[in-house]
């Protein structure tokens, strides 16, 4: 299964060394291949280096593309995780 969808970047320091953690931590104990994209740039969301050369700022808009057998619960997870602000 594959879900797509786009989120927007709400913490004041954009996609930076903790937001990072957050999301590599979130997604180790999942099965789906998960991918950022932003500004035509397409990295794997499971690398923390990757995903600080994104370079994504506030108020950016990254495509999340997730694929494979619980990319519905890994979906909502990531979601919840931009919506809260990474917990800052």
């Amino acid at each position: 299964m594959k879900v797509l969808c786009k989120v927007k970047i709400k913490n004041m320091l954009g996609l930076h060394a903790r937001p990072a953690t957050v999301i590599a931590k979130l997604l180790q104990g999942t099965k789906s291949s998960v991918a950022f994209t932003y500004r035509k740039e397409t990295i794997n969301a499971r690398s923390i280096m990757s995903i600080l050369m994104l370079a994504a700022s506030k108020n950016s808009q990254i495509t999340i593309v997730v694929e494979g057998d619980d990319a519905e619960e890994t979906m909502a997870r990531l979601i919840e995780a931009f919506d809260n602000k990474f917990g800052e």
